[in-house]
Formats: structure tokens, C-alpha cells, sequence
């Protein structure tokens, strides 16, 4: 499972992007998300409105906090899945907004850089950034420049350019993942399976928290039940998040018709030109029960 393909489900048209066949009605993007660096992405998505890991920064960052009033001993590692640039740990761990982010990789300064000094360049602003409660990020994802952009600029403790939606893990990743107590999900949930899911929680020594922020064109229930497996139960947070625009009437149209096939409204949601996210939570039943969703969502 590559970035690119996880998100036609995230991305649209944009500069120097080549678009490849609709997946399932929605736009692919297939040299998006594995570029030298991010400017890229930020230019290709800035118009588009993706929202995602900017929703989903409060929420994770109140996760993190509940995770560790739960228990002594150092901060809880978080294992970001389909993690790119690293973009859910530069806003979990730094005094910054998604929308800096996008002004910055967008600006005159960023695009007069060759990626070795946007590089250096990023070093500098994510350390004077950096806050006191940051706690340890590893990111996985297939696409190793993407990943090896995140580590260089250190956003990601480590980082791992793996499918484990094709093979198991390697030995470096298992060990990595031990101490995680929260995988996060902000794009990709639609590609990944239990064959993700599974190594890594079996790699884990102690229990975990998934929050994964999942389309409502698509459906969790699989990864859910791979979940339940390992004794967490998932919870489906109440409000919507929109994602991105659509990128024509056919996006729209197939948005529209497949969340309505759901069971879902799609009325002040698809209808109003979006791709919608639900977050759904997965926890043991224990900290269900001491810890109410309402309580860590917004």
C-alpha cells in the first residue's frame, strides 16, 4: 500500500503531479507522496482544503496526554501509519498549525531551496518548535524518500519504508514498535487491513490505542474486527471531519451515492462538495469504560 494510492482518498489535481485511473471513483495521484520533500504535497493540496491531520492534531495530542495519565514510567510512543513527511508528527510535537505549514512550503523562500537546504532549513524551524510534552514517533510507510525526508529533519524518531500489506515486518520494525501505545491514521485506513494491523500489534509489548481517521466512503469493519482480536474495542466518534474537496461532479457524484448506500446522510457533508472523515477509536474496554470518548473529542 503506497501513499499515492492510499490517497486519490486524499489528494487532487495540482502542479506536477501525474493523475492516474480512478480507484473506485475517486482520483489517484501517484508521484505525490514520495517526492525528495513536501512541497509537493502542501502545493497540490493547499487548494484542495485537505484538512485531515490538522483536525486530527487536538484529538491525537489529547490521546497522548490521556495515555499518559494512565500510567508511570516515559511518554507513550506513537506509530504512525502511511506516515509520509511526517506531517502528524511535526503538528503532535511543535507549536505549529496546519496552516503554517502550508504557507511555509508554499512560500517564494521554500521554492528558491534545493531540498538539501529546505532540509537544513526545516531542521532549524522544527527544533525552536519543538514542545515539552513531544514524545517519541515512528513512522511507517511505503514510500522511502518520503520517510527518509521525516527522519532527516527529525520528526520521526525512526522510520520505516515497509508493506505490510504485501510481507511481515522486519526485525528493525518490530523492535521499534514495542513500546507504541498509539497507532495513529490520518490517510490510508482505505488500503490497510488486517495484514497491517496484525504484526504490529502482536509486536507490541503492552496494550494499544488506535485512532484512525477513516473515510465514510469506506468501510472499517474489517480492521475493526482484527482489532477486537487483540481485546480493543472500536468506537466511532460522532461528528464528521471534512477532508478535501472534490475534484469534479464524478468524485461528488460517487461520494454521494456511496455513503448514502451506507446507511449515512450525506446532507451538509458530501453534498457540500467534501469527502467526509469519521474517527474511530479502538482501545481495550477498560479504558473505555475510565476514559469516554466524548471526553477526548471535541
Amino acid at each position: 500500500m503506497t501513499e499515492a494510492q492510499r490517497t486519490g482518498s486524499a489528494a487532487g489535481g495540482g502542479v506536477g503531479v501525474a493523475v492516474t485511473a480512478a480507484v473506485e471513483g475517486m482520483v489517484q495521484f501517484g508521484e505525490l507522496y514520495d517526492q525528495p520533500d513536501p512541497r509537493a504535497y502542501f502545493r497540490v493540496l493547499g487548494p484542495l482544503d485537505y484538512r485531515t491531520p490538522g483536525h486530527a492534531q487536538d484529538i491525537f495530542r489529547r490521546l497522548r496526554s490521556a495515555l499518559g495519565a494512565m500510567g508511570e514510567g516515559p511518554p507513550p510512543t506513537v506509530l504512525d501509519l502511511c506516515c509520509s513527511y511526517g506531517i502528524n508528527a511535526a503538528l503532535l510535537n511543535h507549536d505549529v498549525t496546519l496552516d503554517e505549514l502550508y504557507e511555509r512550503y508554499t512560500s517564494h523562500e521554500a521554492a528558491s531551496m534545493n531540498t538539501a537546504q529546505l532540509a537544513e532549513w526545516d531542521r532549524e524551524f522544527f527544533e525552536t518548535r519543538r514542545r515539552s510534552d513531544r514524545v517519541r514517533v515512528v513512522g511507517l510507510d511505503i514510500a522511502p524518500r518520503a520517510v527518509a525526508y521525516g527522519r532527516a529533519v527529525g520528526l520521526l524518531a525512526e522510520g520505516f519504508a515497509e508493506n505490510l500489506e504485501e510481507g511481515p515486518p522486519s526485525p528493525a520494525l518490530r523492535r521499534a514498535v514495542r513500546e507504541t501505545r498509539l497507532i495513529t491514521v490520518t490517510g490510508g485506513s482505505s488500503f490497510l487491513s488486517q495484514r497491517t494491523f496484525r504484526p504490529l500489534l502482536s509486536a507490541a509489548r503492552g496494550p494499544v490505542w488506535v485512532a484512525a481517521f477513516v473515510l465514510r466512503t469506506t468501510s472499517y469493519a474489517e480492521i475493526a474486527g482484527c482489532l477486537a482480536a487483540f481485546g480493543l474495542a472500536t468506537e466511532r466518534a460522532a461528528p464528521t471531519f471534512p477532508q478535501r474537496r472534490f475534484t469534479d461532479a464524478r468524485e461528488r457524484r460517487y461520494a454521494v451515492d456511496t455513503v448514502t448506500a451506507a446507511g449515512h446522510d450525506p446532507e451538509g457533508r458530501e453534498s457540500d462538495g467534501y469527502f467526509h472523515t469519521a474517527l474511530h477509536l479502538s482501545r481495550p474496554t477498560s479504558d473505555v469504560v475510565m476514559t469516554p470518548l466524548d471526553s477526548l473529542v471535541p
